[in-house]
């Protein structure tokens, strides 16, 4: 594990936290998680602003956007093989919660608190930073990196001084593990009500704006939306 993330742990009751799923029990990872999502973000933002000099803010915060999503978060948590280190309740073991993106990724960040906790911010950075070059040197040129459903459509509307979307809970179900979010979008000009799915609220409502996006096109011909 220590070869994996290039970081030996002074203090490895840290690791053995970041490594805990809530459903294994206290103490767990729920608030090493919440720090290292401020680090990662932080990171790579840095990372990003001396990498892409001049470079406009919203360019940048798509980038970031880019390699800070769960997505991209979990393939680096399988990399550094965090997923068989897991500690998982009999629920979430017997369902396959090592395997599962928002596990992973939670764990990741976790991670990276602990880091932090156990040494400084530069020691942190200094092993953090090597585990997103290969996802920054994967980029497309600063102008070329694509704005999610929900930039887009607040754009176009904005541009056009129309009222903003608003988003609303549907529905939600399943398990706790395993959640399914159904979100509306709601656009008061052009009229228009969509909905959308995804495993988390943030997913679902990228599907419903993107069902938006879809409506105002096929409406409006071939206009060019942004």
């Amino acid at each position: 594990m220590t070869d994996r993330i290039a970081y030996r742990f002074a203090n490895q009751d840290l690791l053995a936290q970041a490594l805990t799923h809530r459903s294994a029990g206290a103490p767990h990872n729920e608030r090493l998680e919440f720090l290292g999502d401020a680090l990662v973000n932080l990171i790579t933002a840095e990372a990003l602003y001396l990498r892409w000099p001049g470079v406009d803010e919203g360019a940048l915060t798509r980038a970031r956007a880019e390699l800070v999503r769960e997505s991209a978060l979990a393939p680096i948590a399988r990399e550094l093989e965090l997923g068989a280190r897991l500690t998982l309740g009999p629920g979430e073991m017997k369902s396959g919660g090592h395997r599962r993106d928002s596990i992973l990724a939670d764990a990741l960040e976790a991670v990276v608190a602990a880091i932090y906790l156990d040494a400084d911010f530069e020691t942190c950075r200094a092993a953090v930073l090597p585990w997103f070059e290969p996802a920054m040197a994967a980029l497309p040129p600063p102008n070329k990196v694509g704005k999610d459903a929900k930039t887009r459509l607040q754009e176009w509307l904005q541009g056009r001084q129309k009222p903003l979307p608003v988003y609303e809970l549907v529905a939600e179900s399943g398990e706790d593990h395993a959640k399914t979010f159904r979100v509306s979008c709601r656009v008061a000009e052009p009229v228009l009500l969509t909905e959308g799915e995804g495993n988390s609220r943030r997913s679902a409502e990228q599907v419903a704006a993107e069902a938006a996006l879809a409506a105002i096109q096929v409406a409006r011909g071939k206009e060019q939306l942004l």
